[in-house]
């Protein structure tokens, strides 16, 4: 119960970050993307606060013997950079820059429920199926 306690403070502060800072509005973030038309910086702010917010707590949080609400760490083994990292990448960032939501801003933005974030949700959910299929089809 702690850990789905603290899942959902987790979730919704993230949730109030990402409506605060308006990183739930696309145009905000077509804007940021559009660096030689109309770009309007001010995402960067948001982004450089959470890497360092990042930065300065993970090295403390990782000097534990082990996490609050769980048996041990689970982190990352793949360290490479391969193909299928790049391609991902691409495509993520092909598909931000077009819609102008990233998932968790996305979700955030289902409080709206209006026809476009609808769309936007119903493409990511058939394009992760998709991916799901062609990478079991190919392994």
């Amino acid at each position: 119960m702690k850990q789905l306690l603290a899942a959902l403070a987790a979730g919704a502060l993230f949730g109030f970050g990402l409506g605060l800072s308006q990183m739930i509005d696309p145009t905000k973030v077509t804007n940021f993307l559009d660096l030689l038309g109309s770009w309007d910086p001010s995402l960067a702010f948001v982004m450089a606060g959470g890497l360092l917010v990042n930065a300065l707590l993970t090295p403390l949080i990782l000097k534990q013997k082990r996490p609050l609400l769980a048996e041990f760490f689970r982190l990352p083994t793949k360290a490479e950079i391969d193909k299928r990292l790049v391609i991902g990448g691409v495509v993520f960032g092909v598909g931000w820059g077009l819609a102008g939501y990233c998932p968790g801003p996305m979700i955030t933005s289902l409080s709206f429920a209006d026809s476009d974030i609808l769309t936007v949700v119903m493409a990511f959910v058939v394009g992760t199926f998709a991916a799901r299929w062609v990478l079991h089809r190919s392994s």
